[in-house]
C-alpha cells in the first residue's frame, strides 16, 4: 500500500529507516516523526520521517491544530488486564524469552511498547484455568472472619510474574476488580451470578483489606479497586448481580469505611460496566453516603457510546473515569478491529476524560486458552502465546502500542480539533513533547495538516490506518 508525505521544511536529521521504534525522547532537535500501522499489517508500528514548516498547507484538506493552552485530565496509562490466564502461559515461558517479551512489553527502551497500566482480578476471573476465591469453604461453611483467607492461587503464577514487572517498571499503575466473592457470601451459593448477601457486606469490605494488604506484603501497591466487574452481568462464571443501589450501600457503609480505617489510600471505583447505562455510576455518586469514598466511575463498551464517560464526567467533574476494558474476538479480522479500538477506545475513551484505557486481555495460547468453564471461548489476547516461547502480536498490541509507547503516565490531554473522518487526541507529555494520535476512519487515503506554534506539517494516511506524531 503507497502512502504519501508533502515535505514542508528541511528533513529531521538522522531520521531512521522504516521499522525502527525509537524511542520518541532520542530526537531532541524539536522535530517530527510518526509511526503507522495500517489495516493490511504492511507497516506495523514502523516509524516515518516528517517535518515542520512554516508555510500553508500545499493541499485544501482538513487540518487538525494543537492547542497547549487547552488542558484536561492527566493520564494514568495505557495497557492491558493482566489475567491469571494470561500470568500462568507467561510463566510457563522459559526465563530469558519471558525476561525479554516482559522488558519489550513494559520497559522503555528503543524497541519497548512502554505499557504502564495494567488491571488485575481479585479471586479469579474467567479467563483463569480454574474458578477460586481467596476464601473457599466447603458446602455449607462460612467463614465472616476470614481466618482462611489466603493469596495462594495468585502466589504460583500471577504474583511471580508482575513482580518480574515491576522490577522493569517499578512505577506501573495497578487496578485490581473482582469477578465475585467467595460463594458461601452470595444468595445463590454458586461462582456464576446470585448477590451478595447483605449480612455479608461487613465481611466483603474485609475481604477487600485484606487483599491490599496481602499484596503490599509482596511489595505490590494496588493504587485502585473497583468495586464489582460487570455488575449487571451475572451470566459468566464467574460473576455477580449488584444493583447501583446496592453497590452504593455497600460502598457507603462497608466498603469505603473499611478502607478508611485501614488506613489505605487506595481509590474506589464505581460501576466498571458498558456505556449504555450511566445511570448506573450516577445513582453511585448520586448517593450521600458512598460519593465521599468514590474517586470515580469505570467503563466497558461492549454496549453504549463513548460520549457516555462524558455524560458522568459532566454531572461530577470532580471524580475521576476510568476505560477498563474491551476485548477483541478470536474470530475477526485484525482489519476488523484497528480502526474500531483505536476510534473509540485509544482516541475517544481520552477525548471523553478517560485516565486509562486497557484492552482485555494481555495473552492467551493459540486455543484461546485457558479460561474458566463457562468463561470466554474467543478472547484474542494481545499476545498469543504457543510452546517453545513462540510469541504472537496481535492487534490489541498494536492499538495500545500506539498511545503507550508516547504517552507516559502523567502526561495531559490537550485540544486537538475535530476533523471529518480523522478521530483524534493530542497529549503534552511530562518532559514537554507532543503526541497526536490519529486514524483515517474511510475506505480512502487521506491528506491533512497539523499545525501548532505557528507551525505546520502536512501527511497522508492510507484508508483505515492509524498514526501516532511525536515532536
Amino acid at each position: 500500500m503507497k502512502f504519501t508525505l508533502v515535505w514542508l521544511g528541511a528533513l529531521v536529521a538522522g531520521a531512521v529507516s522504516l521499522g525502527s521504534c525509537a524511542r520518541p525522547a532520542a530526537m531532541t532537535s524539536g522535530g517530527l516523526s510518526y509511526w503507522l500501522t495500517t489495516p493490511d499489517r504492511a507497516h506495523l508500528l514502523e516509524r516515518q520521517p516528517l517535518a515542520f514548516g512554516t508555510t500553508a498547507p500545499a493541499s485544501a484538506g482538513p487540518v487538525i491544530d494543537i492547542d497547549d493552552q487547552q488542558q484536561f485530565q492527566t493520564m494514568d496509562g495505557f495497557g492491558y488486564c493482566l489475567t491469571g490466564g494470561s500470568a500462568e502461559l507467561l510463566h510457563a515461558m522459559s526465563a530469558p524469552a519471558r525476561t525479554k517479551l516482559l522488558r519489550e512489553l513494559f520497559g522503555r527502551g528503543p524497541k519497548d511498547i512502554g505499557v504502564n497500566y495494567l488491571r488485575l482480578s481479585i479471586g479469579a476471573s474467567d479467563l483463569d484455568a480454574t474458578v477460586f476465591s481467596y476464601d473457599d469453604r466447603p458446602a455449607g461453611q462460612t467463614d465472616p472472619e476470614l481466618t482462611h483467607f489466603s493469596l495462594a492461587p495468585d502466589e504460583q503464577h500471577l504474583i511471580p510474574v508482575l513482580k518480574e514487572i515491576l522490577a522493569i517498571n517499578p512505577k506501573l499503575g495497578l487496578m485490581a476488580s473482582p469477578w465475585s466473592p467467595p460463594t458461601w457470601m452470595k444468595t445463590n451459593g454458586e461462582s456464576k451470578g446470585g448477590s451478595l448477601k447483605p449480612e455479608f457486606y461487613p465481611a466483603y469490605a474485609q475481604y477487600f483489606v485484606k487483599y491490599l494488604q496481602a499484596m503490599q506484603a509482596h511489595g505490590i501497591t494496588v493504587g485502585t479497586v473497583t468495586v464489582q466487574n460487570e455488575p449487571l452481568h451475572p451470566g459468566n462464571n464467574p460473576s455477580l448481580l449488584m444493583l447501583a443501589e446496592d453497590q452504593a450501600e455497600f460502598i457507603g457503609r462497608h466498603l469505603g469505611p473499611a478502607l478508611q480505617r485501614a488506613g489505605l489510600q487506595t481509590r474506589l471505583v464505581c460501576y466498571d460496566h458498558n456505556a449504555d447505562r450511566p445511570d448506573y455510576p450516577l445513582t453511585v455518586l448520586g448517593n450521600a453516603t458512598a460519593n465521599p469514598y468514590v474517586n470515580g466511575s469505570a467503563f466497558h463498551l461492549y454496549g453504549g457510546t463513548i460520549d457516555a464517560l462524558s455524560k458522568v464526567h459532566d454531572a461530577y467533574p470532580t471524580k475521576d473515569v476510568y476505560f477498563t476494558e474491551q476485548w477483541t474476538g478470536s474470530k475477526t479480522t485484525f482489519a476488523d478491529n484497528l480502526g474500531w479500538h483505536v476510534k473509540n477506545l485509544e482516541i475517544g475513551a481520552p477525548r471523553n476524560w478517560a485516565r486509562t484505557v486497557l484492552e482485555w486481555n494481555l495473552a492467551a495460547d493459540p486455543q484461546q486458552d485457558p479460561h474458566t468453564p463457562g468463561g470466554c471461548t474467543e478472547c484474542l489476547g494481545a499476545l498469543t502465546l504457543a510452546p517453545g516461547n513462540q510469541v504472537t502480536r496481535n492487534v490489541a498490541y498494536y492499538t495500545v502500542a500506539h498511545a503507550s509507547k508516547f504517552v507516559p503516565a502523567g502526561s495531559v490531554r490537550i485540544a486537538s480539533s475535530e476533523a471529518p473522518k480523522l478521530p483524534n487526541v493530542a497529549f503534552r507529555t511530562p518532559d514537554g513533547g507532543h503526541v497526536l494520535l490519529v486514524q483515517n476512519d474511510q475506505a480512502a487515503a487521506q491528506t491533512f495538516a497539523i499545525r501548532q506554534g505557528g507551525r505546520t506539517a502536512e501527511s497522508t494516511l492510507p484508508p483505515g490506518a492509524v498514526a501516532t506524531y511525536v515532536w
